[in-house]
């Protein structure tokens, strides 16, 4: 597999931020799956999301992030999917962060954070190079479940149907066992 360090920008990252809810989310152009099949959906918390946006207020490296080349030249995350979707969910204006919501900002502090420069390694490789990598990169913080190892491997139709089903917000599965 090859890998490369590229530095993204804010700015460039959320250029096309659409939330289309469990149909997908993307940024950078359209051009990045920030949610393939194999993802899981938890979103961050309110402290774990302000503290992305914290760093990049301050100005502090954030963890490196990871894409993967598709065969039509876009992108999906690998990992940093929590993140980018903190950090285009602040600047689309879905949260405050300090009581002030990104719209609310000085021009000089949006600057700030549209120019923060994210690290992020781009993969390409075959498929199994990169469910591979995937599986390598998740071994620390929030750890895998064996069902989520298999959804990355068995990424497929299937796969995405039986979400609709058993892991969707308000699937019958979900509002029947959700507790």
């Amino acid at each position: 597999m090859k890998i490369e360090l590229h530095k993204i920008t804010v700015r460039d990252l959320t250029n096309g931020y659409a939330d289309n809810n469990e149909n997908g989310v993307v940024a950078f152009g359209g051009k990045l799956d920030v949610r393939p099949p194999y993802q899981r959906e938890f979103v961050y918390k309110e402290t774990q999301r302000n503290a992305v946006i914290d760093t990049l207020t301050q100005g502090f490296p954030l963890n490196v992030m990871y894409w993967a080349v598709r065969e039509d030249g876009s992108y999906e995350i690998i990992d940093g999917q929590q993140r980018t979707i903190s950090i285009c969910q602040y600047v689309n204006g879905d949260f405050a962060f300090d009581m002030r919501y990104f719209h609310n900002l000085q021009d000089d502090e949006k600057e700030q954070i549209l120019n923060y420069e994210l690290q992020v390694y781009i993969c390409s490789g075959t498929d199994s190079e990169k469910l591979k990598w995937f599986k390598t990169i998740n071994i620390a913080g929030e750890e895998l479940t064996n069902q989520e190892l298999r959804n990355a491997v068995y990424a497929g139709s299937w796969v995405s149907d039986d979400k609709r089903y058993f892991s969707k917000t308000g699937a019958p599965a979900a509002r029947i066992g959700g507790d």
